[in-house]
Parts: C-alpha cells; structure tokens; sequence
C-alpha cells in the first residue's frame, strides 16, 4: 500500500499507462488547464459534506418547500430547537440557507435557486436507482 498525505492508495492493479491511453499529451494540458482551482474544489466539498449529514438533508428538504423557522423546523424535524438552530448556522455559514428577521422571529430559505437544484437533481438521482 502507499501512502499519500492522509490516504493510504493501493498500488494500480491496471496496466500500466504507455501515455497512449486516452489522449495525446495536448488534450491532457487542456483539461488541466480548466480544472478548478483548489479552492474551489475544497467549496465543492464543502458543500457535498453538508449534504452528506441526514439531518442537514432534511433541512433542506423542508426549507426547498417553505420558508421557516426555528420552531417550525423543530417541530416538523422531531428535534430541540438548539440542535436545530445548530444545524442551521452550519448551513448559513456555507451560504446554503439565509436567513430573514421579522420583528423577533427569524426565518430561513434556501440561498438561492443553485442551491435547491443541487439538492433536487440529487434527489431525483437517488429516486431513478
């Protein structure tokens, strides 16, 4: 096995690549050349992450159909309002929800439309298996 930073990679069991494999030395430059950055592709991450938690999914399920608040997410999440408010401000802070004061309540949304259909493609996706 090698190890690679925090991963450990099984050596290729594949035959080995002659560089005649799928492209010439000039198609590989430029598609290296629009790869995202790093920063980019950790974003991305970032998002998936949030996406990968059950409860995070739900959230956002619920916050796709209506616009609400805490105490209507906990209510409809079976959850305590501070593990809600938790989840949220997770979400906030990856611009995945917003949020909007009406006198003492606050309530949250999706961010915006790219938001809601990342997560409703992937719903769709899942639905097709």
């Amino acid at each position: 096995m090698i190890h690679r930073g925090a991963r450990n990679v099984e050596p290729a069991t594949i035959e080995e690549c002659d560089n005649t494999c799928n492209g010439s030395e000039l198609e590989l430059e430029s598609l290296e050349l629009i790869l995202p950055d790093r920063g980019t592709t950790d974003k991305m991450a970032e998002m998936f992450k949030a996406l990968g938690d059950p409860t995070r999914v739900r959230l956002i399920y619920a916050l796709s159909r209506k616009e609400l608040c805490v105490h209507d997410l906990s209510t409809i999440l079976d959850m305590g309002q501070s593990a809600v408010s938790h989840q949220l401000r997770y979400l906030r802070n990856l611009r995945i929800v917003k949020r909007r004061k009406e006198g003492k309540t606050v309530y949250y949304s999706l961010n915006d439309a790219h938001v809601e259909q990342i997560f409703l493609q992937t719903h769709e996706h899942i639905s097709h298996e």
